[in-house]
């Protein structure tokens, strides 16, 4: 427990941790609604899960990957769900509970830095992560990725007990959180092997009592989906497993192309989250930080700390390694804390060096600080998606007036959903287009298609989009220019008949 929830007297470091939570809280929540992404994606999302409290159509199956056409676990949806249901199912709910995770992973950050090494590396840390552009973005929008470092700084402080607080029956917990954490993106299990190594390298010796418990732990949160592989065949387990032994996007044993996505993924991890400058500072950086930690494990100094803390990261590195496709920002989110525990270290370290340890470590503090502030993303003007989509849609319910319709968006790389969201929650669902094998009559075909287009050009007469090609032969009867996109309704072609 930190020493200053057992002291009765408010402590300076107290009154630090609760200004950067404050800090923290008011990046991520400022005008989220405004700032927060709602696209195609997010409205699938609100859409399966208001189905779900409303229409009491409950799932086993999560969001679909983007590649490999894998689903995840539902898990992501029910943690909506309240969120959701207390917003009145306005969007802006599960994005204030992503906020509130990502607000909590300061906390985590501080306790884990601060029990595990010193306090001062604690608030180091949680500062520089309540305060970086990256882990602000990615914590102030519903999605499901965003969760992760909630959810797996607290699985390591579990790992953390494990090893070195010798409280085995942490390893529980910690199979509750990782069941989560596969059905939230499948990056999440190099988690597992983290756990492994972590505990062959600090050669900690669990009981099979201990690993029966960590088992039964993943199998209750991950039990929803697993109920859904069972009943088919275990369809996402094997196309999961046909990705990582044959999928295209695999590099092999390529040693030049694996080195290369070592250090591609080293940078970027300090990079994007810390140093934000440039990456030519974040390889210094990285260069000084991680030889304090190697010093460490040569004066014998927390030894298992700094292992579990230095497994975490190559562990979470190497396993990109064998991967060839395309590695975003997002894939990193199990390993968000790393860099900014590994920094709260270093500066600790630098300000017991005497005479010059204080000053320096101040101008570091103050030029990575004015770094993430000078980038900070509540610098740029929000982008309303929410509103936007939102005033769209309203237009459409007015112009369909409780009719059957049609409806269509054309956009370079977006999905319907979120207009389709608030038309449905609005009572006013537009009908889909069935394939003709099974609507031979075309019953699901209307009189009228409304398409938004999102993009510059608009030409929808001979769009192959399905929504569009499916409703047949048709003509522009009216077009409007509506907030950030145009809106036209389409009739059937009439030919000379007009």
């Amino acid at each position: 427990m930190p020493k200053f929830l057992k002291n009765k007297i408010i402590s300076i470091p107290f009154i630090l941790l609760i200004l950067i939570l404050i800090l923290g809280a008011f990046f991520r929540l400022y005008r989220i609604n405004e700032y927060m992404i709602f696209l195609g994606d997010e409205g699938r999302d609100v859409l399966v899960v208001k189905r779900m409290l409303v229409d009491h159509i409950f799932t086993l199956l999560g969001p679909i990957t983007s590649v490999g056409s894998m689903y995840m676990g539902p898990v992501y949806y029910y943690m909506m769900a309240p969120a959701l249901l207390l917003a009145n199912f306005n969007p802006v709910g599960p994005s204030i509970m992503v906020a509130l995770f990502s607000t909590a992973t300061i906390f985590l950050i501080y306790y884990l830095a601060s029990r595990y090494f010193s306090q001062r590396a604690g608030l180091i840390a949680a500062f520089f992560y309540a305060i970086s552009p990256l882990s602000i973005m990615q914590g102030r929008s519903s999605w499901n990725p965003n969760a992760i470092p909630f959810f797996s700084t607290l699985m390591m402080i579990c790992l953390f007990k494990v090893i070195i607080d010798k409280k085995y029956n942490y390893l529980f917990y910690a199979g509750l959180l990782f069941g989560v954490l596969i059905q939230l993106h499948y990056t999440s299990l190099y988690l597992l092997i983290v756990l492994i190594a972590a505990l062959i390298l600090t050669k900690t010796k669990v009981t099979l009592k201990s690993i029966v418990f960590f088992i039964i732990g993943s199998i209750i949160t991950f039990s929803p989906f697993l109920t859904f592989e069972l009943r088919h065949d275990f369809t996402n387990t094997r196309a999961v497993i046909h990705f990582l032994t044959t999928g295209s996007e695999m590099q092999g044993l390529n040693s030049l192309g694996m080195f290369h996505t070592f250090a591609d993924v080293l940078v970027r991890i300090f990079w994007r989250l810390l140093i934000i400058e440039s990456a030519e500072i974040a390889k210094i950086a990285i260069v000084f930080t991680l030889g304090i930690l190697a010093y460490m494990l040569i004066k014998r100094e927390k030894t298992k700390a700094v292992t579990i803390l230095l497994v975490w990261l190559f562990g979470g590195i190497l396993s990109f390694m064998f991967y060839g496709g395309v590695i975003y920002d997002y894939y990193f989110v199990g390993m968000f804390a790393v860099p900014f525990i590994i920094w709260g270290i270093f500066i600790d370290k630098i300000f017991k060096i005497k005479k010059i340890g204080l000053w320096t470590g101040v101008i570091l503090i103050l030029s990575v600080a004015a770094f993430n502030f000078k980038q900070s993303p509540i610098l740029n003007q929000p982008s309303n998606m929410v509103g936007n989509t939102q005033t769209i849609a309203r237009f459409v319910y007015d112009k369909v007036d409780h009719k059957p319709y049609n409806f269509a968006l054309i956009a370079g790389h977006n999905s319907d959903h979120a207009y389709r969201y608030f038309l449905e929650l609005w009572g006013a669902a537009p009908v889909t287009i069935q394939n003709p094998v099974i609507d031979p009559q075309r019953k699901s075909v209307t009189d009228d298609l409304y398409i938004v287009c999102e993009e510059k050009v608009c030409k929808p007469l001979g769009h192959p989009l399905w929504e569009i090609a499916g409703f047949g032969p048709a003509e522009i009867a009216d077009e409007w220019k509506v907030s950030t996109a145009r809106v036209l309704h389409l009739v059937r072609y009439k030919g000379d008949q007009k």
